[in-house]
């Protein structure tokens, strides 16, 4: 007889199955034409993954639209705007000068992602190909940053980046609700590239290749990228300080990521004690109320900074005095390539644009 963690586990197997198959129909519609694709007049690269939680998509997003800015490229950045507040379909965050949006407003990784990479255009709505004409309609750019878009098949994709996370092998395995799947692994075929992400060990990394070995017939152009701490930047008053700043301090931990346990690997890299770690679900709006709570910790715990992610500054920010400005501090990563970097840049320049079509032309 099944003990009750057994039967939950085959019930979720079970409930996995329509999932599944509604994923590959949706898929093969598109494959076959029946599903109709639309294609923006200028190309488009997508950053995506195949499981639910953090892969690293915003670093790399940020890195790849970096690297065509450098080219001299006119970017945007196409993103949903997950939770964001604000309630039109279609709201420019940045016009490549200035930020027009708030965090709150935007989301999270588009608001970040205009912060990071000034000079790009973000814009966020959940139908990318209207969000994608209506930039063009006012902003002159050659190609389009995809956020988190490997499952945003209606729009056709010229570079299709797949993300995959090395510290997560058993998140491969099984389809919602039984694993971390949002589609099952041969839809891979799509990429155009995989980035192994978090590819610190050789032997994390290895397991994902065999994974994705058995599940596709094509092996794209693969890399390998870990997530390193730049330098860390005040929540008040953004000023950076070097990584070495932090080495022997005490620090609370503050977090809403998909990905909490890689914060805590990111601290102690820096050389910080931690003290104890405050986990908040993906994507927390922090009230006032969370603020003086976690104030409270720190004394009690005598931590001489409250570390937090770049991408939850935004939101603790607007709670804090003058009085907070020496122990509120976010940790600003960088993409560390360990291999592969070369040839995906080169895919990535070489994308070739389309002439840009203005309103009206």
């Amino acid at each position: 007889m099944l003990n009750p963690g057994q039967r939950a586990a085959w019930w979720l197997s079970w409930a996995a199955l329509p999932y599944a198959l509604g994923a590959r129909l949706r898929a093969y519609g598109y494959q076959r034409g029946w599903l109709a694709q639309r294609r923006l007049p200028v190309p488009v690269i997508s950053v995506g993954n195949l499981t639910v939680g953090g892969t690293g998509k915003t670093p790399i997003v940020i890195e790849v639209t970096q690297w065509l800015l450098a080219a001299g490229r006119r970017v945007a950045v196409l993103s949903r705007g997950y939770r964001r507040s604000s309630g039109g379909s279609l709201l420019l965050v940045s016009d490549g000068a200035r930020l027009l949006a708030s965090q709150d407003e935007a989301g999270d990784e588009p608001s970040l992602i205009a912060r990071r990479c000034r000079g790009a255009v973000v814009a966020v709505g959940a139908d990318r190909y209207r969000l994608g004409r209506w930039v063009l309609d006012s902003s002159e750019v050659d190609c389009f940053v995809l956020d988190d878009g490997f499952q945003h098949m209606g729009l056709h994709r010229d570079v299709n980046l797949l993300l995959l996370d090395a510290t997560d092998t058993d998140g491969l395995t099984q389809v919602l609700p039984a694993g971390r799947l949002r589609e099952p692994m041969s839809a891979a075929e799509r990429a155009t590239a995989v980035v192994v992400t978090r590819a610190e060990r050789a032997t994390q990394v290895e397991a994902v290749m065999t994974r994705l070995r058995s599940a596709i017939q094509r092996l794209p152009v693969t890399a390998q990228a870990v997530f390193t701490p730049m330098e860390i930047v005040s929540v008040t008053t953004d000023a950076a300080r070097a990584r070495e700043w932090c080495r022997g301090k005490s620090a609370l931990l503050v977090s809403g990521l998909g990905h909490p346990a890689s914060f805590r690997v990111t601290a102690e890299e820096l050389g910080l004690t931690v003290l104890d770690a405050v986990v908040y679900p993906d994507h927390h709006r922090y009230t006032l109320h969370d603020i003086n709570r976690l104030r409270k910790r720190a004394a009690e715990l005598k931590a001489e900074v409250l570390l937090t992610t770049e991408k939850d500054a935004g939101k603790i920010q607007p709670y804090l005095t003058q009085h907070d400005d020496e122990r509120w501090w976010a940790v600003r990563l960088s993409v560390d390539w360990r291999a592969g970097e070369a040839d995906l840049r080169k895919m990535i320049i070489e994308v070739q644009p389309s002439v840009v079509r203005r309103a009206g032309a």
